[in-house]
């Protein structure tokens, strides 16, 4: 999203999302305190969840909203057992309650069933799309929709806590998982039905949470040392890119990168191709160019670069 009004900000804000309020209201609020010209969110998460939401300003919406769209997540869930909602969480209506027949050691096993690649049907209530339309829109009208089911994998699922009624839960999962269902399908697997009261995500890729802040925290700074200071805190464009190889390359050449050219193999005769991603970086100022494939003969091609505008006005260290 572009703000007519707003500054051409570049860069990664770990919002610490308040509950009670959706991701994109999340990010407008936040976008409106920075100024931003443009900027995105990656990943919902659900008006009850908090927790970890990079919002990503300017050029970082272009490279980092694939990446972390598509990373690992880490979220801590508690669940209701006994009780069954339409939608799988606590803002929904009743739709049965049954009588608790588990022990500690029956959740643990029916927790481990969990673990490892499956297909996942998400709920009707889940921001997925129909014809257009998210799925809960037509869910909130008692309208069923198809939903495929999709593949995901669970890393880890471990009990932190548990008192009968309620368990507390860690789960490590892949991009496309929807803790609200796996709550929903274990309660249904221990035969009393569950759904999520409290969710929170405490990491994305592989972002520190010790560089997670709230909006109170980013307005105090704002109160403190203004913009300045806002743009102080933002990570860079490239923070997600981590697992991308790293080359770097003259000024010169991401010059001609950002021409539409490529860089010829003799010029970086170390590179040993084919490589389908790196990262590129100008050699001086180790400033973030962008994407690019490298080819067996070493030649540099790009697959999505800053724009010329952004390029230009962040000139090569010692330039006038």
């Amino acid at each position: 999203m572009k703000r007519k009004d707003g500054r051409p900000v570049t860069g990664i804000a770990l919002l610490d999302k308040m509950t009670g309020v959706s991701s994109n209201f999340a990010m407008q609020k936040l976008r409106k305190l920075f100024k931003a010209e443009r900027c995105g969110h990656t990943g919902a998460l659900d008006p009850l969840a908090t927790g970890m939401l990079p919002i990503c300003f300017g050029e970082a919406s272009k490279f980092s909203g694939t990446q972390l769209l598509s990373s690992d997540k880490l979220y801590e869930v508690t669940a209701r057992f006994g009780v069954r909602t339409t939608t799988s969480d606590s803002t929904g209506e009743t739709v049965s309650e049954r009588e608790i027949k588990f022990d500690r050691d029956g959740l643990l096993l029916a927790m481990k069933g969990f673990l490892g690649k499956q297909m996942q049907v998400p709920s009707m209530y889940s921001a997925l799309k129909y014809n257009g339309k998210p799925c809960y829109e037509y869910a909130r009208k008692g309208i069923t929709v198809p939903i495929e089911p999709r593949p995901i994998e669970v890393y880890s699922f471990e009990l932190l806590s548990f008192d009968g009624v309620s368990a507390s839960m860690r789960v490590h999962c892949s991009k496309g998982t929807y803790i609200r269902t796996i709550v929903d399908d274990l309660g249904e697997r221990l035969g009393s039905g569950a759904h999520v009261t409290a969710l929170r995500r405490t990491a994305v890729s592989h972002f520190p949470a010790s560089e997670m802040r709230t909006f109170e925290e980013f307005e105090r700074i704002f109160e403190e040392k203004g913009l300045e200071g806002l743009d102080a805190v933002l990570l860079p464009p490239d923070a997600a890119l981590g697992d991308y190889p790293l080359v770097s390359i003259t000024g010169k050449e991401a010059q001609t990168l950002v021409n539409g050219q490529t860089v010829p193999g003799s010029a970086h005769p170390e590179l040993k191709g084919p490589l389908d991603t790196v990262r590129l970086e100008r050699e001086t100022d180790r400033f973030f160019i962008g994407l690019g494939t490298v080819s067996a003969d070493g030649t540099i091609v790009a697959k999505r670069l800053v724009s010329p505008e952004y390029f230009h006005a962040h000139p090569e260290s010692g330039e006038n």
